[in-house]
């Protein structure tokens, strides 16, 4: 079968969600709920095409926003439930959150003080995001564990406090985990937490569950959600981002040039730091399609950017044909935590975004243009 991403129909750069692979992702979340008595939600800072909305909400009961234009782009185009934590909000944003959430999460015992009130006027569950002090995420850089962390408030924080007005918990510290990381996550939660949960309504145990991958114990997964709704009589909330859109779609591009600078490199036309910025910041080897590691197949470039940032480069990779202008490279999973982070750096040209639909036909969703670079700046 041949590589629909190298179409014609489909422009380079873009963005590409499969819809039946997302729609397969959906499937399995739907199971998880019904034998398990959860709710799984969309946590936007992860995945927010919202062309796929009407899709998702088939399956998923609503969004979680950590800003108010998330929690406004949830109200706009998703509808249900809409879920909110930040770090710290402004009193403007709790204005405007307070119109759409119906469960709020405050990252502190100050916020929670200075707006407590105005969110029991507006109705909306108020919670604490909580910090189990017990690490799971393998990168740093996603580790809301890691000592000296600014996120949650830890369990000796809260002795002697009343938390009467506080009706859930909200805890988070996985990044792309197993359920077995899950099951140890909830044996800190409940050692240090246990005296508070009998009085809680409900439980987020926030995003990073990637019951979406394959090998994921499914079933591991299914047992404790049902023990721990059971064992408190909780609402069992998850939250993930990267679980929904798990390998539902590449970022196609196309080679541009070629120069040589000891060794082969190619400069394709989309750029690492505006287009995939983890690639740096992580930093982390994407996974390009019949691509390998260099000397492994016969041919050998360096990836670069099209932008001047000098580091600008995603790697190097071999392959079984030498490159050229206009050749493709397709980058895969690049549908969650990549185009949410996109920038217009460099006025360098934005990935489009498309469906290839269950029928197999490519819907163009959206193209950019120098007004939108504009638009960011004054």
């Amino acid at each position: 079968m041949s590589n629909p991403y190298l179409s014609a129909t489909i422009p380079s750069p873009c963005y590409v969600m499969d819809e039946a692979k997302l729609k397969a992702n959906l499937e399995l979340m739907k199971r998880v709920q019904e034998e398990s008595g959860a709710t799984i939600i969309l946590a936007l800072k992860g995945f927010s095409m919202w062309s796929t909305f009407p899709l998702v909400k088939q399956y998923l009961k609503g969004c979680t926003a950590s800003s108010v234009w998330e929690a406004e782009l949830a109200a706009d185009t998703f509808g249900g439930e809409v879920h909110a934590y930040s770090p710290a909000y402004k009193p403007n944003d709790m204005e405007a959150l307070l119109k759409h959430c119906c469960h709020i999460s405050f990252n502190s015992l100050t916020q929670w003080a200075q707006y407590r009130d105005q969110a029991k006027a507006s109705g909306t569950s108020i919670g604490l995001r909580i910090n189990p002090e017990h690490q799971e995420a393998e990168t740093e850089l996603y580790d809301p564990s890691a000592p000296g962390s600014r996120l949650g408030v830890p369990a000796a924080q809260l002795e002697g406090v009343d938390l009467t007005d506080v009706e859930g918990f909200h805890v988070h510290n996985l990044c792309e985990c197993d359920s077995f990381a899950l099951e140890r996550t909830l044996a800190a939660v409940e050692e240090k937490f246990a005296k508070w949960l009998p009085k809680m309504k409900w439980l987020n145990l926030g995003g990073g569950h990637l019951m979406t991958r394959k090998g994921y114990d499914v079933d591991h997964l299914i047992a404790q959600l049902k023990r721990l709704r059971e064992t408190y009589d909780l609402d069992i909330i998850l939250e993930p981002g990267s679980a929904v859109a798990w390998q539902t779609g590449p970022l196609v591009t196309e080679v541009v040039d070629i120069v040589e600078n000891q060794g082969k490199i190619a400069i394709l036309d989309i750029s690492a730091t505006a287009h995939m910025p983890d690639v740096l910041e992580m930093p982390y080897r994407p996974t390009i399609t019949g691509a390998d590691l260099p000397g492994v197949k016969a041919h050998t470039y360096r990836l670069g950017g099209n932008s001047c940032l000098a580091g600008d480069v995603i790697g190097e990779f071999s392959f079984d044909h030498e490159l050229k202008p206009g050749t493709r490279i397709i980058f895969e999973d690049m549908m969650h935590y990549t185009m949410v982070k996109t920038t217009f750096f460099n006025g360098v040209e934005h990935p489009s975004i498309g469906i290839l639909q269950e029928n197999g036909e490519f819907r163009l969703v959206r193209q950019f243009n120098y007004q939108d670079f504009k638009s960011r700046l004054s």
